[in-house]
């Protein structure tokens, strides 16, 4: 019942939601950022680095530097931050933080799955894959020649397993399956995710219903834009939304008739939350378009702070902190490119 959490919360949740809290006060901050995008090398970065969280996984690393290490390094110390969260959880928390990490496994089995068929080294792969989605059998999904196999050797056995049944064709694995296939895992991920918050309740069901409708609305947009101009028939178009969120159903029937962008854009200025993001863009472009919508996530994850006795603070924390890689992946790559001219096109500000 909303409003009575408060009561029982932090019998078993109070603890970790302190925990959470702390980390997200070592989030970087926009003069940190600021600083970051002043750095001539990568050892520059590495400097700045050390007087935050950072500090403690980068400060064995010897010179010279590469942008892999301290990606590698910063996500690191996110999962080691995730595990203590884990271990420490209970009932209904630890399914919670489980559920979080689904998504890198999708990613991690489509990364496999896509590098096998290119003929690449499964242990070359297995190094890119993210440490959060990463499961007992990941290394067997290289002998899998079609969905069927790729189910019964491997998946049937990880939480995976329940989303794989919208997917399982006898069809070889090609570029095109496999994209779907992610997509369909996907969806079927984020209903299961929305159903799990909707029975918790509470102040976690209202928000996390608006984070992962959001997801919804963000992915309809992206498998839109990038099926123009595909095989992908609108039906099948469809098939890959989900059944939930500010565009469903209304919105998704307009999103799968759309022929380029500037459709695209004239469905999703008719809702009010994503009339700011598209007013950004000017027509014909898409390519700000994943900043755009990065800085919205960001700004509605941070919202999810401002409440207490819910869960999701997790979802948000996570979400801020791989933000946060991601914006400093993209500052090394452009100093150690010599790209400081672009440093600022796809560095998302938190705070």
């Amino acid at each position: 019942m909303y409003g009575f959490e408060a009561m029982t919360f932090n019998i078993h949740g109070g603890y970790l939601e302190a925990i959470v809290r702390g980390h997200r006060a070592g989030l970087l901050t926009a003069a940190d950022y600021n600083n970051l995008c002043q750095c001539e090398t990568l050892d520059d970065i590495k400097m700045h680095l050390s007087a935050t969280e950072y500090g403690p996984y980068l400060q064995n690393e010897p010179s010279p530097l590469h942008t892999t290490t301290i990606v590698e390094k910063c996500t690191l110390k996110l999962v080691d931050e995730y595990k203590h969260m884990l271990c420490q959880a209970t009932e209904p928390l630890s399914t919670f933080l489980e559920y979080i990490t689904y998504g890198h496994m999708i990613d991690n089995v489509v990364l496999i799955v896509t590098g096998t068929l290119h003929e690449r080294d499964v242990q070359e792969l297995l190094e890119k894959c993210h440490p959060l989605g990463m499961f007992d059998s990941i290394a067997t999904l290289a002998v899998a020649q079609n969905m069927r196999e790729l189910y019964r050797l491997v998946l049937v056995d990880t939480p995976l397993a329940p989303y794989f049944s919208e997917c399982i064709t006898s069809e070889d694995l090609d570029d095109m399956n496999i994209e779907i296939m992610r997509n369909t895992l996907y969806n079927a991920y984020l209903e299961d995710f929305y159903k799990f918050c909707q029975k918790l309740g509470g102040a976690t069901a209202e928000i996390m219903s608006d984070l992962l409708a959001f997801e919804a609305d963000r992915r309809a947009v992206n498998i839109t834009i990038n099926s123009i101009g595909t095989e992908l028939t609108r039906d099948d178009r469809r098939k890959l939304y989900s059944n939930f969120g500010l565009l469903y159903p209304y919105g998704h029937e307009e999103l799968a008739v759309c022929e380029d962008i500037d459709q695209v854009r004239a469905v999703m200025e008719k809702y009010p939350p994503y009339q700011s993001i598209f007013s950004k863009l000017s027509y014909g472009e898409s390519q700000m378009l994943d900043k755009a919508f990065y800085e919205e996530e960001v700004k509605r994850l941070c919202l999810a702070f401002e409440q207490q006795f819910h869960y999701g603070v997790f979802f948000a924390y996570m979400r801020l902190r791989e933000q946060e890689i991601r914006n400093l992946m993209w500052i090394s790559e452009c100093v150690a490119q010599n790209q400081k001219s672009r440093v600022h096109d796809s560095v998302v500000f938190i705070f």
